[in-house]
């Protein structure tokens, strides 16, 4: 059984901290009497990061939601199995519990043939640690929504970059296949040229991404260039490149990744146009900005509504405009400016978005001036509580004073006598 002296504050270090560390507590927690090499909770009601995983990376980074759902249809809410399952690519012995609202825990053991010990307890455990999920999920505190937010983020910016690969293939293949230029058999080969090449980009698409060392815009744009004529080699439009001058400024790896991202993306939706007959596409770059152009002398019947809804996601985290305008029967043209020094610096609000509840109603009482023992009066709650919070505070915002921290939250614009609601809207804005 749970040893109360012990167990109970360590159970409470679990479930009292950040959301999406939850797992690297648990898993610490679980160690000595559930010995494990990695950990998953898996739980729909976390939108932005339903996999919550601590252990070894090479065997977490495998393990993907599809196996998720497959084991936890395998396991009855309410009864702790050990079985064999195919996750993160292999088949493995795990251990596992299905809260009955749906959370699913599972733990890879040290040694496969291990017995299952005392399952019911670990199910009654996770069970509270299930509920303080809930509970923070449905407050949806600061860090919780910002934690959610940019998980989502990230995963929606992978599948689009994902999808924007694919398509770029497909096109490829397809304007191919299409041709009337070529007979059966050229077809065939180019087809296959094509997907061979679009099979070596994916597989070296990750160490791309972790290139971000700076690159010339004249290098970036040659990249494009070569990368757009590929894709539409067999497509009938004549297609003029205006490249940057030799001059222009260096690009960050990050904006020359998302310049070619989103010219492709631009360039593939002129191309959805029948009877495109000529495309030109031009980069200049400014002291501050990049700047994509696309044009066309066609229909000015393009979708702008699904091209704006590809472009905007990866514009708001650059922030980058996008400018789209056609007319019917006299062309289409998008343009794109990416800045290209990066975001201003928002530490701060980082850290007070860290904060969570209790911690931002003291904090906007300190700010008011008030001391330990009228705070602890107003929240209803002892004076060494109020300490504790205090502590807590001071810690998070990574300042030395109440002075400090009542001047860090006054500098992102919350008045000393504002109140905890208020601030907590501010922060979420």
């Amino acid at each position: 059984m749970l040893d109360t002296e012990a167990g109970l504050p360590a159970l409470r270090e679990v479930i009292d901290g950040p959301l999406h560390e939850i797992a690297g507590r648990f898993s610490r927690f679980l160690a000595d009497r559930w010995p494990h090499t990695a950990l998953v909770i898996f739980t729909r009601e976390c939108t932005g990061r339903p996999r919550k995983v601590a252990g070894a990376p090479e065997m977490i980074n495998k393990i993907t939601i599809a196996e998720l759902e497959r084991l936890k249809a395998t396991v009855e809410p309410g009864r702790p199995l050990s079985t064999t399952a195919t996750i993160a690519g292999a088949t493995r012995t795990v251990w596992t519990v299905l809260d009955p609202v749906g959370t699913l825990l599972v733990l890879f053991p040290r040694a496969a043939r291990k017995r299952f010990s005392q399952p019911a307890e670990l199910a009654e455990i996770f069970g509270i640690v299930v509920t303080s999920i809930r509970q923070q999920v449905a407050q949806a505190s600061p860090d919780y929504l910002a934690e959610s937010r940019a998980a989502s983020s990230e995963r929606a910016r992978t599948i689009a970059e994902m999808v924007a690969a694919h398509e770029t293939a497909l096109v490829s293949i397809l304007t191919t296949l299409r041709s009337t230029g070529l007979d059966d058999r050229h077809a065939r080969l180019a087809a296959i040229d094509s997907a061979s090449g679009a099979l070596v980009a994916l597989r070296s698409a990750q160490q791309s991404d972790l290139a971000l060392s700076e690159e010339s815009a004249m290098a970036a744009f040659a990249r494009l260039r070569k990368e757009i004529r590929q894709a539409l080699r067999h497509h009938g439009a004549e297609i003029e490149f205006v490249a940057p001058p030799k001059s222009g400024c260096p690009l960050t790896g990050e904006v020359a990744y998302a310049a070619r991202a989103m010219t492709r993306t631009a360039v593939l939706a002129f191309t959805t146009q029948s009877g495109l007959a000529r495309l030109r596409i031009a980069w200049t770059c400014g002291g501050k900005s990049l700047r994509v152009d696309v044009r066309d002398h066609g229909s000015g019947r393009l979708d702008m509504r699904s091209l704006r809804r590809q472009l905007d996601g990866r514009a708001r985290t650059l922030g980058a405009t996008v400018d789209l305008d056609a007319v019917p029967d006299w062309g289409s043209r998008a343009t794109i400016d990416l800045p290209l020094d990066p975001p201003p610096d928002r530490a701060n609000e980082s850290r007070l978005a860290s904060l969570n509840r209790r911690e931002l109603e003291v904090l906007c009482l300190i700010t008011q001036g008030k001391r330990n023992k009228a705070i602890a009066t107003e929240l209803g709650v002892t004076e060494s509580t109020v300490k504790f919070h205090v502590a807590g505070v001071l810690k998070k915002l990574e300042v030395t004073s109440r002075g400090e921290a009542a001047a860090m939250a006054q500098a992102e614009g919350i008045s000393p006598v504002a109140a905890a609601v208020p601030i907590r809207r501010h922060l979420e804005i």
